[in-house]
């Protein structure tokens, strides 16, 4: 195999790889942005006034969160569209999946926030707190220890 065929080859890696980040994406953010409509609703409904200073904060760490996560998920498609004719796939790979990662993370805890936001203001202190560390297990299990844990080969041992 010649230094060209290699370097078609990974470059059409690269490819695939961005198209399939990107992709993921794609599935992440409609959740994200509606989650984000709805927080920015909120302040704005009558029953809002009637919420404690700890909700109030909750709710604004919630939204802050919210905002965070919008910003790392959707970084990676304004970083293809500002680098991608500078021919730096592996380094915008490496930016995007990061910022993806993180998005997630951020999300993971504003959705955990949110369903204490909802225990504390319908339910009692109580059922925040358990709903709070059983949501942050079922986020923190699905999306990053399962994955991590996960068997078979790595993609340097001949996975995919």
């Amino acid at each position: 195999m010649t230094d060209a065929d290699t370097r078609s080859a990974e470059e059409r890696k690269r490819d695939r790889q961005m198209i399939e980040l990107l992709n993921e994406l794609r599935v992440a953010l409609p959740g994200v942005q509606v989650l984000f409509a709805f927080l920015l609703a909120v302040p704005f409904a009558q029953g809002f006034t009637r919420v404690t200073d700890f909700q109030r904060a909750l709710f604004f760490v919630v939204m802050a969160l919210t905002a965070m996560s919008l910003a790392f998920l959707i970084a990676p498609s304004s970083w293809h569209r500002l680098r991608f004719r500078r021919r730096d796939k592996e380094r915008l790979l490496q930016a995007s999946n990061r910022m993806s990662i993180a998005g997630l993370a951020f999300l993971a805890l504003a959705m955990t926030g949110a369903v204490m936001l909802i225990a504390d203001f319908i339910y009692s202190p109580t059922l925040t707190i358990v709903s709070g560390i059983g949501a942050g297990l079922v986020f923190g299990i699905l999306w990053y220890i399962a994955p991590l844990m996960g068997h078979g080969p790595k993609p340097e041992e001949g996975g995919r």
